[in-house]
């Protein structure tokens, strides 16, 4: 049975571990000397166990025949934690009066026995889940507190258990304060107060170290929030005012530097969220004398491979102009380089590649010193990074996209100095000559008319006339027209002419890229695969393989003309959220996490994707099914355009009444049908869908927080073994879809009836909305872990550049585009080039990027960023506790997820969609 299904067999496990532990309930009465061990192993044996109530009631009333809950309170203990926290008052609380052999609730004017410490600390975490009890809760702890601290002072080498149990009511104290009070200046440092005393009872505790720097960076947070109201409100005491808040805020900083140094140190692996902290006041706040003496001492005692999990934050600022946080930085990066050369090399590369020169200098001046120990390895991590690119990108496609963006630039903007910006790297390339057969036959084929193109531009910037720049733009368009014509039948690439550098390449030392793991032995790369398919999206991404030093095949998409930073530092989140849900006794019996892959961003525009197999886009797979069953891909849009030809242009009720007349018309059951039909038994399919449904429901909460847009079905992918959803293309986050000038998004994550009609029979009305509940209270409680993260991401100077991009949708990419035209959402960019092709989002990508890199000092634009960072805060925080709806009054978890399920399956909402979202699937 467990060989079929674990879940089936599970409550029969519990029956035979029930009949099992009968048998040692006899042994215990039969054989005192047996005893002790017998505890024990039940004790561990419970631990087994699911979180389920349950099933702990009738193991526990087994064990009772011999053992009371007096004579053994640790097991009751935590039953009775795990009744209160899934919400079962009365049975956690008939507990603990068991075990405190009272009812304090009869005379709440008595003070509660302190017989059993442990108990009583419990007791008033139960009262505090009462909404109406907390001052309650909060006095009588206090009151506790007051009968338990001289114990601890006089004992000071006494009960560690004791001084452990002070030190958590200490913290707890504090927790609550912050809760029932706010934050305010007195209130601060009250708080403060309480975790200081809670690390100093018991220095070795991680919790109270955490709760103390947390707290000492909120108050960071606090009073630059006052300093900018006061400076805003007075302009008359500018110079007044901020020495006042310099003086109090840097108290703060070196004291959460130094708290943050220690929690790290003292965290079981589990530290992003800390280390993350860290580094945002090492950034802010590292000039000052006070932080960087207290960073200079605390790097010492963090173990270095800590670092590891935060190499792309440490890299966006290398080159930071504040000298002594650059130098410390520096200093760590070469410390990280010396002992996990193969974790650095890849980001590093990417770095010198970078078009600021105070970047690549950095990076050059690391990569030097790595050079000193591992030079070979450097020496191949370039190598290989500078072919790869050469092979994700080939100089047809280069010139495809340069000539499309000059083209772009010169006709639609009218911006000739950008024209001739875009086009001159291009001719240098030229200049610089081939060095592979392809780039030879490319030579052959365009470099005469090219370079011919660039004599008349070259007249035309002598003589101002432009008819010799049309005969420039002639000849660009000839040859755009002849590349366009080649690229489709583009679908494979031999390395013997496209790269024989990577074809030679044979048992490397270097590791294959997102293999690298500290403590475990180096996969390196023992070759290339010589073929590539290239896939026939719009961007025609490789396929990549490269076979390990441990004989086994890595799969990669090689993709070209996409930044992945952004991807990579969401793979990070998504990381950290795992570890949430995977800590969480109830999420994790649900088995929910995200499905992960490998990001290795090469340079700019270009990386490598993990290749996840066995997973279909949405798109594909409801293609390949109407494709069998004879129905039209695009039925639905037919449909809408019979009724109405001109959808851009109706109104908002008007869309409405055009959308659901399609809905009406069609089943929307493809994904449903095609799930059951692909299933090989009726268990299969179950676990099928109630994963899919499950994996659905973390990734609309967590995407909701993220705010990430675009997930139209070629996004959103299918796990044809397991049934999970997995998510691509993280290139709208922060609600930028939300904020475009064409075709807003107003919804806040994917739910189509298409959908919906996969779930089970009560569609949304079950494990869907279960699991948004549980996986949007298990975020809302850990709301410091993912502001972190995401502060973080919003900070980063390599990536914050795409908040202030309000391009349009990037239909383009995919979507019912790629195999019916008449589907696609059209370009209004009109152009000799664009007629022919629509614009490419990644041209947008790098043109941004560009001019971002270029003027990255520019204070204005850095303002306005600042700013735009500030508000995406502000609204992550707004989402984590319920104000997202209404500021005022926040919203239980409940009402939040009712409301964005209403949202995402408004059909006001859904029809204001561009085409190529597909809101009718």
């Amino acid at each position: 049975m467990v060989g079929e299904s674990y879940q089936r067999a599970y409550n029969a496990m519990v029956a035979v571990q029930m009949l099992a532990e009968l048998e040692e309930v006899i042994q215990y009465k039969l054989v005192p000397e047996r005893r002790q061990p017998i505890t024990q192993i039940w004790w561990e044996r419970l631990q087994g166990c699911q979180r389920v109530v349950e099933d702990w009631q009738k193991i526990l009333q087994v064990r009772s025949l011999v053992l009371s809950p007096q004579e053994d309170m640790r097991p009751w203990l935590k039953f009775a934690s795990l009744c209160r926290k899934s919400g079962r008052l009365a049975l956690s609380h008939k507990t603990l009066v068991r075990l405190l052999g009272c009812d304090p609730s009869t005379n709440p004017t008595q003070a509660l026995p302190a017989t059993h410490p442990h108990v009583t600390y419990q007791y008033c975490k139960h009262i505090y889940t009462y909404p109406n009890r907390r001052l309650e809760a909060h006095g009588r702890l206090q009151k506790f507190l007051q009968y338990l601290a001289p114990a601890v002072v006089v004992g000071q080498n006494g009960d560690g258990k004791l001084r452990k149990l002070v030190s958590r009511v200490y913290l707890k104290l504090g927790e609550w304060y912050e809760q029932l009070h706010g934050l305010n200046e007195e209130n601060i440092s009250q708080i403060l107060n309480y975790y200081t005393l809670a690390k100093e009872t018991d220095e070795s505790c991680y919790k109270a170290w955490h709760a103390y720097a947390y707290m000492n960076f909120e108050a960071i947070l606090f009073y630059k929030n006052k300093s900018e109201g006061v400076k805003s409100d007075s302009s008359g005491e500018e110079s007044g005012t901020p020495n006042k808040k310099k003086k109090s805020a840097g108290d703060f900083t070196v004291a959460a530097v130094k708290g943050f140094i220690r929690s790290i140190s003292l965290s079981d692996g589990n530290s992003l969220q800390d280390t993350l902290r860290l580094l945002t006041v090492w950034f802010e706040h590292g000039h000052q004398p006070g932080v960087y003496e207290a960073l200079v001492d605390g790097l010492k005692t963090i173990q270095i491979d800590t670092w590891l999990q935060v190499i792309p934050q440490l890299i966006a600022r290398i080159d930071t102009p504040r000298t002594l946080v650059g130098k410390l930085i520096h200093q760590l990066l070469m410390d990280i380089g010396k002992h996990h050369p193969q974790a650095l090399i890849y980001p590093l590369t990417v770095a010198a590649k970078s078009s600021v020169t105070a970047r690549s200098q950095a990076a050059e001046k690391i990569l030097k010193n790595m050079r000193e120990h591992s030079a070979n390895l450097v020496q191949q991590a370039m190598m290989v990074s500078e072919e790869l690119i050469r092979v994700a990108i080939l100089w047809h496609e280069i010139w495809h996209e340069g000539l499309e963006e000059a083209s772009r630039l010169y006709f639609g903007e009218k911006n000739e100095s950008g024209m001739f910006r875009t086009l001159e790297p291009l001719h240098a390339m030229m200049e610089r000559g081939p060095q592979t057969l392809k780039e030879m036959s490319f030579n052959q084929a365009y470099g005469r008319d090219l370079n011919e193109a660039q004599e008349w531009c070259r007249r035309y910037q002598r003589t101002g006339n432009v008819r010799e720049l049309n005969q420039a733009w002639d000849l660009y368009y000839h040859v755009f027209r002849r590349i366009s014509r080649q690229l489709p039948q583009l679908t494979s690439l031999e390395l013997q002419s496209v790269s024989p550098r990577l074809l030679k390449c044979r048992d490397l030392d270097i590791a294959v890229p997102g293999s690298y793991a500290p403590n475990t032995p180096v996969i390196c790369i023992s070759q290339v695969q010589s073929s590539l398919q290239v896939l026939s999206s719009k961007q025609r991404p490789r396929k990549l393989c490269i076979k390990g030093s441990n004989g086994r095949d890595f799969v990669f998409l090689l993709k070209g003309h996409e930044d992945l930073r952004q991807d990579e530092r969401v793979m990070q989140l998504f990381g950290l959220v795992n570890t949430l849900l995977i800590s969480n006794p109830d999420t994790f019996r649900r088995n929910l996490t995200i499905q992960r892959f490998a990001v290795i961003p090469l340079s700019t525009n270009s990386g490598l994707i993990g290749w996840v197999p066995h997973c279909d886009t949405l798109h594909a797979l409801i293609r390949d099914w109407r494709e069998k069953k004879k129905i039209l891909l695009n039925i639905e849009h037919r449909i809408m355009m019979r009724m109405a030809q001109d959808l851009e242009h109706l109104t908002l009720m008007q869309k409405v009444e055009v959308f659901e007349h399609a809905l009406e018309h069609t089943q929307g059951d493809d994904l449903a049908r095609l799930l059951w039909f692909k299933s090989p038994s009726s268990e299969v399919w179950f676990d099928r869908r109630t994963n899919y449904t499950r994996s659905l429901a973390v990734m609309s909460m967590v995407g909701y927080v993220l705010g990430l847009g675009d997930r139209h079905p070629s996004n959103l992918m299918l796990d044809q073994l397991s049934g999970k959803i997995i998510h691509i293309d993280f290139g709208d986050c922060f609600e930028v879809a939300m904020t475009r000038e064409k075709f807003p998004e107003k919804i806040p994550f994917r739910l189509t009836r298409m959908l919906i009609n996969a779930m089970e029979v009560t569609g949304i009305d079950g494990t869907y909305r279960m699991t948004c509940e549980s996986v949007m209270s298990l975020i809302r409680r850990n709301k410091d872990s993912l502001m972190a993260m995401l502060e973080a991401f919003v900070h980063d100077p390599l990536l914050n550049w795409r908040l202030m991009d309000h391009a349009q949708p990037k239909s383009k990419r995919s979507v019912v585009a790629d195999s019916d035209s008449s589907v696609s959402a059209t370009d209004p960019s009109h152009t000799p080039i664009m007629e022919t092709t629509p614009v490419s989002s990644a041209i947008h990508a790098g043109s941004q990027t560009k001019k971002l890199e270029i003027g990255r000092d520019d204070s204005g634009a850095s303002e306005a960023l600042n700013k735009k960072a500030v508000a995406i805060v502000n609204r992550v925080r707004d989402k984590l506790t319920g104000r997202d709806f209404c500021h005022e009054e926040p919203l239980d978890v409940h009402r939040q997820v009712e409301l964005l399920i209403a949202q995402a399956t408004s059909h006001e909402n859904l029809c204001q969609c561009y085409i190529g979202w597909c809101p009718f699937w």
